[in-house]
């Protein structure tokens, strides 16, 4: 009965084009992922940049590292809202998230500071559309007068990548330490 109900409810909501609330929370999901992952990343590498400064023999540079994916994600933003409208959000969202994770793993393999700075800089191209694409599809899906609710939900997942990020980065810098 209940897969009936579903079923029913799917094809109710196709041929209206308003997506259930299961729907929209799967969808929310993917989008909260991307945004938890873009701001996890910025405070564990702000809190860890010190030791990582110190290991790559680049203390001098260091602000270069923030600076570069600071300066990519401003300007990508307003690039992927654009691109967004003219080619769809969903295909945009996934390069952002493509991007991001690229930048994420060649930022692993940087021997000096300048090679991290210009990884995290494909970060940052990446992140912007990450933040830009996360709430313009969330005003895509869900009607104005629920959207609060929702971006409730957007700032609950930015906070906790806030508190969680300084301790992964605490931790993770000081794990050479125990080695």
């Amino acid at each position: 009965m209940a897969r009936a109900d579903r079923k029913a409810a799917a094809a109710e909501s196709a041929k209206t084009g308003v997506m259930t609330h299961r729907q929209i929370m799967f969808v929310l999901f993917g989008l909260m992922a991307g945004m938890f992952l873009s701001a996890l990343d910025q405070s564990v590498v702000g809190t860890a940049m010190r030791t990582i400064a110190d290991d790559l023999h680049g203390l001098s540079a260091q602000a270069w590292v923030t600076t570069a994916y600071l300066i990519t994600s401003t300007i990508a933003t307003p690039i992927y809202g654009k691109l967004g409208d003219i080619f769809g959000r969903r295909p945009l969202f996934l390069t952002a998230i493509t991007i991001f994770i690229v930048g994420s793993v060649v930022s692993a393999f940087a021997t000096t500071m300048y090679e991290l700075a210009a990884f995290r800089a494909i970060q940052g191209v990446g992140a912007g559309g990450l933040f830009a694409l996360a709430l313009t599809i969330l005003a895509d899906i869900v009607p104005p007068k629920e959207r609060a609710r929702y971006q409730g939900m957007f700032l609950a997942v930015f906070g906790t990548s806030s508190v969680l990020g300084p301790l992964i980065g605490g931790l993770l810098a000081g794990v050479d330490s125990f080695l």
